[in-house]
């Protein structure tokens, strides 16, 4: 992800109902970092635009929300970033496989036994919460992607580290 970042990927979260809020609290985390000194990264999320979600759900069904969005918004070398605390939101997935298409990065935070998200050929990091109680897999979301953040910070703000072979 930082890498991405780097080069001016930009990154696009999605989920549906609690994941959504998640998914609005990643993009925000990111344009709007609550750590003094750490830089803004450009962050978007697919969930908070209701005209759109709306509009592309009569228009095409609720399965395509997502997948539209990213199809007309983003390019090469940006980030997916999705949530699915069960691993079986179709919308997710086919937004993961329209961010495949379109070239970019695809992580996804997955619950459960990861559904059929978690072996998708469209995802390329899945981190699955091994467990099917929703408050435990939204807890463990919540650390992640606080600890994505970090992890991502820490390597954008040390280029050298982005090269390949290069050690801490």
């Amino acid at each position: 992800m930082a890498i991405r970042f780097h080069r001016g990927g930009r990154l696009f979260t999605f989920g549906n109902g609690g994941a959504a809020t998640d998914a609005q609290h990643m993009a925000v985390e990111f344009v709007h970092p609550v750590i003094m000194g750490k830089q803004a990264l450009p962050a978007l999320s697919l969930t908070g635009d209701i005209a759109t979600l709306t509009g592309v759900g009569a228009a095409s069904g609720f399965g395509d929300v997502f997948a539209h969005q990213l199809r007309y918004l983003a390019q090469a070398g940006d980030i997916a970033l999705g949530v699915s605390p069960d691993g079986r939101c179709d919308n997710v997935l086919r937004g993961f496989e329209a961010a495949r298409h379109r070239g970019l990065l695809t992580v996804a935070l997955l619950g459960g036994d990861g559904g059929a998200i978690a072996p998708s050929p469209a995802v390329d990091h899945a981190l699955v919460v091994r467990s099917d109680d929703q408050r435990v897999v939204k807890e463990v979301h919540v650390t992640m992607y606080h600890v994505l953040w970090e992890l991502v910070h820490v390597f954008f703000e040390r280029p050298s580290v982005l090269v390949p072979g290069a050690g801490l």
